[in-house]
């Protein structure tokens, strides 16, 4: 039987945890403090909206933010199941109201044989699925470095 969790960690949703705490700790280095699960209105029809937790937020200033620490496949194939999550993310940054900061934060994740990040491969294959006004910051936990690639459809 396989077994689709994370090497050396408990549960997938302990490293979630633990990646959105550490991304606490670096917006807050740039100037942010949030909260976690941040419920903003999200929706196509302006009135009748639903609240969606994100998973940091502030009112003031209105900021975003979804964590995501997934990582390619152990045999370096892209985890598609993982990035239809992303492309969700995305619909939920587009159907939130228009003046929220929209910061989308993931963990840097490298493919063994290309040296493309994940992120760098989403940006590429799904750029017709993210909006413009979305944010992208990357953090490799090892090192601590942060990177923020350009949004391809960023007007910027």
């Amino acid at each position: 039987m396989d077994n689709f969790q994370r090497d050396g960690s408990i549960s997938n949703s302990q490293v979630g945890r633990a990646f959105e705490e550490r991304v606490g700790k670096v917006v807050v280095e740039h100037g942010l403090r949030l909260e976690s699960n941040h419920k903003v209105p999200c929706g196509l029809d302006k009135v009748q909206r639903k609240s969606h937790a994100f998973d940091l937020g502030s009112e003031n200033p209105k900021v975003i933010v979804e964590c995501k620490s997934h990582i390619w496949t152990s045999s370096g194939n892209v985890p598609s199941a993982k990035m239809t999550i992303w492309v969700e993310a995305m619909f939920y940054f587009h159907w939130a109201p228009q003046d929220y900061r929209k910061i989308f934060f993931v963990k840097r994740s490298t493919h063994s044989r290309q040296k493309k990040s994940l992120l760098d491969h989403f940006l590429g294959s799904w750029y017709h699925m993210i909006p413009s006004d979305v944010e992208f910051w990357e953090l490799d936990t090892d090192s601590g470095r942060l990177r923020r690639p350009k949004n391809p459809n960023s007007c910027k």
